[in-house]
C-alpha cells in the first residue's frame, strides 16, 4: 500500500498546482481522453431498447474499471522508480480529476459581466456553464443560473474527486471522473434514454455521499460568511432538497438558496429557496466565497481522511 505521508503530499500538491496552472490544455488532459473512450464505445452501441441497455451497464462498468486499472499501474510502475516520480506523477494525474480554478474564474468573469449590465455577454458566458438554453435569460435569471451552477459544480467538480482520492487513491479518482464524465455525455433523456440510464444511475450513486457532505459544508460556511444566514440555509435544505429529478443535485442548490435568501428557478422543473430579497450580482460573490470555504474544508476533510486511513491500515 502505498504510502500515507506521500497521496498527502499528493493530494496537496495537486491542489497547488491547479490553483497555479488551471486545466491542462485538451489534447493532454486525462478526462478529455476519457471523453474520448465514451465516445468511441459510443459508436459500437446497438440499437432499441434492451440492447442499448445491456450495452450501457457495460460501459458504465468497463470504462471507470478501464481507467482505474490504467492509473493503478502507472501508480505502482512510477513509485516501484522513485517516490519523487510517484508524487509528480500522481500529482499531475490526480489535478486533472478536479477544477477549482477554471470555476472559480468562469463564476467571477459572470459576475462582471452581470454588474456591466452586458445581457449578450452574459448569455454567451453563461453556455460555459449551464446546458439549458441561454438564449432569452434576463439579468437575474443569468444570475440564479450562474449560482445554480456554481453550487451543484461544488459536489462533482470538488468534493467528490477529492473524497475519492482519499478512500481510494489516484485509481479512485480516476474511476469517479469517468463515471461522472459517462453520465455527463450519454446519462440524459432522448437519445440515450436506454443507453446512458445505467451511467446515470451510477453518477448518482458515488455522488450520493459527497452532495451531502457539500451541502452540510455550505450550512457550516453560511454560519459566519457575510450575507448568508445559517438557519436559512439549513430550513431551505431540508424542505428543497428533493425538488430536483437529481437525487444530489438538489442539497447543494438548495442549501446555497437559502444561505443566499433567493429563490433558484428552472421553469417546469423546480423551485428552490424563498425570494426574501431579489437576487444581485453580489451573491454570485458570496457564492465564491462559500466555494473558498468547501474547497478549504474539503482539504482538511481529505488529509484527515488520509491520515485516518493510513493508522487503519498500516
Amino acid at each position: 500500500m502505498p504510502d500515507v505521508h506521500l497521496d498527502i503530499i499528493i493530494f496537496l500538491l495537486a491542489v497547488i498546482i491547479d490553483l497555479i496552472i488551471g486545466e491542462y490544455p485538451s489534447r493532454i488532459h486525462p478526462t478529455v481522453w476519457i471523453g474520448k473512450t465514451v465516445s468511441l464505445a459510443e459508436k459500437f452501441a446497438p440499437s432499441g431498447r434492451a440492447f442499448p441497455f445491456i450495452y450501457g451497464i457495460f460501459l458504465a462498468l468497463c470504462i471507470p474499471s478501464w481507467w482505474w486499472s490504467i492509473t493503478y499501474l502507472v501508480g505502482a510502475i512510477s513509485q516501484n522508480a522513485s517516490s519523487v516520480l510517484y508524487v509528480l506523477i500522481g500529482a499531475m494525474l490526480f489535478k486533472s480529476t478536479f477544477s477549482i480554478r477554471m470555476l472559480f474564474q468562469v463564476a467571477r468573469r459572470m459576475a462582471k459581466l452581470v454588474e456591466s449590465n452586458s445581457i449578450g455577454e452574459v448569455r454567451t458566458g453563461l453556455r460555459a456553464l449551464v446546458s439549458r438554453d441561454v438564449r432569452e435569460l434576463s439579468l437575474e435569471e443569468a444570475t440564479a443560473a450562474t449560482v445554480e451552477s456554481v453550487s451543484e459544480n461544488f459536489t462533482d467538480s470538488i468534493v467528490a474527486p477529492m473524497m475519492a482520492f482519499a478512500l481510494f487513491g489516484l485509481p479512485g479518482a480516476f474511476a469517479y471522473r469517468a463515471i461522472n464524465t459517462l453520465d455527463s455525455m450519454i446519462g440524459y433523456h432522448g437519445r440515450y434514454e436506454y443507453l446512458g440510464k445505467a451511467s446515470a444511475r451510477f453518477d448518482d450513486v458515488v455522488n450520493w455521499v459527497p452532495s451531502r457532505v457539500t451541502a452540510i459544508l455550505l450550512v457550516i460556511g453560511s454560519s459566519f460568511l457575510p450575507g448568508q444566514k445559517v438557519s436559512n440555509a439549513w430550513r431551505i435544505m431540508w424542505r428543497d432538497h428533493s425538488v430536483t429529478e437529481s437525487p444530489n443535485a438538489g442539497w447543494t442548490m438548495s442549501a446555497m438558496a437559502g444561505a443566499l435568501g433567493i429563490s433558484l428557478i428552472k421553469v417546469g422543473f423546480y423551485r428552490l429557496g424563498d425570494p426574501s430579497k431579489d437576487i444581485q450580482p453580489q451573491d454570485i460573490k458570496r457564492t465564491l466565497q462559500s466555494m473558498v470555504f468547501v474547497v478549504s474544508a474539503c482539504v482538511a476533510l481529505a488529509s484527515l481522511l488520509l491520515l485516518l486511513k493510513g493508522r487503519v491500515f498500516l
